[in-house]
């Protein structure tokens, strides 16, 4: 039997952000699901992340800055949408150490993670928080499983295309970058001919696809491009940027998607680790404002990863273009795509 973690901490409900979407009741809301629905897992009480583990993914200036406002200050704003209270920065640590954390317990004894974190972070970058992000939690973590297992593919399905992430990676053989996301949306990057630096080119994927975009095109797209790519990478742990917000009724976004749509998506990415690092893969939260289809959708995710196979048909003209698109330009450097 599949056993599957979910890591939470308290301190992830005193990143206190009021109003903004991206607040602490997303979190009250998913743990409350994950009761009523009756899943078996298993929750893990997360580390913080070190001071020296942060710094492998940002600058120590911006470190400062980030405890500074929140510790000093009592909060305020790293950027025009990015929100910081006197506790984000213990909470922004955990987040990073809950990843990680994860990290850990797939290469002990769970086959699969997923960690409730907050504040997300694939927005933020080496020095600067943006997008309702403070510390890249995925990349912190990432750098951390490549030392302990070797290459790591990133799948990020949230809405958004995750800037940070990609950046920290653009130039690294050992790290894949996998993302589908809304185009044109925030934060504008994630084009198609973004495919890494030179060296490293094929090793970062980017499936921008066109507002509207529902189950059948995203399904065409993890099957036709991110199932044979990863096949061939062959990855030692998948680690997933799960943003919920292609949600069909999240506020952010003009997506489609269907809760059943995360849980068949969620179904491939556990086949590609079934099949390349013997199920290791862990997920962290990222956007999703929706309570309800956020909730329902981290479900369905957990579902998936426990084993139940969720299968979408159809098809999707606008995204059949879009992947033939991408694999014209990765046909370079990818022999499935030939």
């Amino acid at each position: 039997m599949t056993r599957t973690g979910v890591i939470y901490h308290p301190i992830y409900l005193e990143h206190e952000t009021c109003d903004h979407p991206e607040r602490k009741e997303r979190l009250i809301a998913i743990l409350d699901k994950i009761e009523s629905s009756g899943l078996d897992v298993e929750f893990i009480t997360p580390r913080s992340a070190t001071i020296d583990e942060v710094e492998t993914n940002h600058s120590r200036d911006y470190i400062d800055q980030v405890r500074f406002m929140c510790e000093e200050q009592g909060g305020g704003y790293l950027d025009m949408d990015t929100v910081v209270s006197a506790k984000s920065y213990e909470a922004a640590l955990m987040a990073a150490g809950g990843v990680m954390t994860g990290v850990d317990a797939v290469s002990d004894d769970l086959d699969n993670v997923f960690a409730l974190v907050r504040p997300p972070g694939h927005h933020a970058l080496r020095g600067r928080g943006m997008g309702f992000c403070v510390f890249n939690n995925v990349a912190i973590a990432t750098r951390y499983a490549r030392k302990k297992f070797g290459r790591v593919l990133i799948v990020d399905w949230d809405v958004h295309h995750g800037n940070g992430t990609s950046a920290s990676f653009y130039s690294d053989r050992s790290v894949m970058y996998f993302s589908t996301h809304q185009s044109p949306h925030y934060p504008g990057t994630g084009r198609v001919d973004e495919v890494g630096a030179k060296g490293a080119e094929g090793f970062t994927i980017n499936v921008p696809l066109q507002p509207g975009t529902d189950d059948p095109g995203y399904l065409m797209v993890y099957r036709e491009v991110l199932r044979p790519v990863a096949l061939e990478f062959d990855p030692d742990i998948i680690l997933v940027s799960a943003g919920q917000d292609a949600h069909q009724g999240d506020p952010l976004s003009s997506m489609r998607l269907s809760t059943e749509g995360f849980g068949a998506m969620a179904s491939i990415v556990k086949e590609v680790a079934d099949l390349c690092c013997e199920g290791r893969m862990v997920a962290t939260l990222e956007g999703g404002y929706n309570l309800e289809a956020l909730s329902d959708s981290v479900v369905a995710v957990l579902r998936a990863f426990q084993g139940e196979v969720v299968q979408g048909n159809g098809d999707d003209t606008r995204a059949a273009q879009r992947i033939e698109e991408v694999k014209r330009v990765q046909r370079a450097y990818w022999d499935c795509f030939s």
